[in-house]
């Protein structure tokens, strides 16, 4: 079972301006000279954490961690404007040419393993590699699962404490009727709808729950940020053009050396859609965990993750 590398810092921190409104906070770490990797986190609106960069071996990789729109360090905060995945893609590119990369390992979980898709797909020449982990390729089915019906048959007290803040007339269209109020003027109102649905989200993210990962959760800068994005991305459906998007253009990618990590007991991201993945991408490493749900810092996702970083910085 492999264990993180040890704690390090960022050699560079910075700020990069993409657009009139959106500034992204990015940092480097690791090797200078080492392979490009470009580390995509979760939510979207999960933002950055220190632990990230120690699924890398820092002696040989070269580290380019972000913040996403409106998360995190970057600024404005929380804001929903200019904000899609098209944006996301772009300001990708926007960072590799700021830092005179040619190609680089694309790293991604959860909402990162869709958006490392859609990067992808749209720029194939600009990968050396692709690691995904809890895939999720942002299909109704999906949503529907998590938000409105089917987690909630395992985890039903969790889902108590997700449908309080909604009454039961609005509960026909949980998505909808968070993003009302996650979008509300009433500072009070998006506050208790954002630590709902992020800590909805925190209460399954684990085979085995821990109460650090709860807090997290339930912390009002983060829950807000985190909530008001993956709703406004969810009641968009991505803003992709139809939700077999990803899978139709897999063809592009298809001869790029890739990797798919999946826990047998995702709830959060179900491994209906990375076995979907697998079958259109056959080309692709296919590691299921069996005894892992959706974190990646469940030993035996964290184990397979070291195991392959460590593999494709060869590539």
């Amino acid at each position: 079972m492999r264990e993180l590398y040890p704690p390090l810092q960022p050699y560079t921190e910075g700020y990069l301006k993409v657009s009139d409104l959106h500034t992204l906070y990015f940092e480097e770490s690791g090797n200078p000279r080492g392979k490009p990797v470009i580390f995509l986190h979760g939510g979207p609106g999960g933002g950055i954490e220190p632990v990230y960069r120690r699924y890398f071996d820092p002696a040989k990789w070269r580290i380019i961690i972000f913040d996403q729109r409106g998360c995190g360090k970057s600024t404005p905060f929380a804001e929903l404007r200019q904000n899609t995945t098209w944006d996301l893609v772009e300001d990708i590119e926007t960072i590799r040419k700021h830092l005179q990369i040619e190609k680089w390992v694309v790293f991604g979980g959860s909402w990162g393993s869709t958006l490392s898709l859609a990067y992808s797909e749209l720029h194939p020449e600009r990968v050396r590699g692709l690691i995904l982990r809890g895939i999720f390729l942002l299909r109704k089915s999906e949503l529907t699962w998590f938000y409105q019906e089917g987690a909630h048959n395992i985890y039903p007290d969790a889902w108590e404490f997700y449908l309080k803040p909604i009454p039961p007339e609005e509960r026909g269209d949980m998505i909808g009727a968070y993003y009302k109020r996650l979008t509300s003027t009433n500072a009070d109102i998006r506050l208790e709808a954002a630590r709902a649905w992020s800590i909805w989200e925190g209460s399954t993210s684990k085979l085995y729950q821990n109460q650090e990962l709860m807090h997290h959760f339930e912390e009002g800068d983060f829950a807000e940020a985190f909530a008001r994005i993956e709703c406004h991305y969810f009641i968009n459906r991505g803003f992709f053009d139809s939700e077999t998007w990803l899978l139709d253009n897999i063809h592009k990618i298809r001869q790029i050396p890739g990797a798919i990590v999946q826990g047998r007991y995702d709830v959060v991201c179900p491994m209906r859609s990375a076995w979907d993945l697998h079958r259109a991408w056959p080309e692709a490493e296919f590691h299921i965990i069996p005894d892992s749900g959706h974190s990646m810092t469940e030993p035996g996702i964290r184990s397979k993750l070291i195991e392959l970083t460590d593999a494709y910085v060869q590539l």
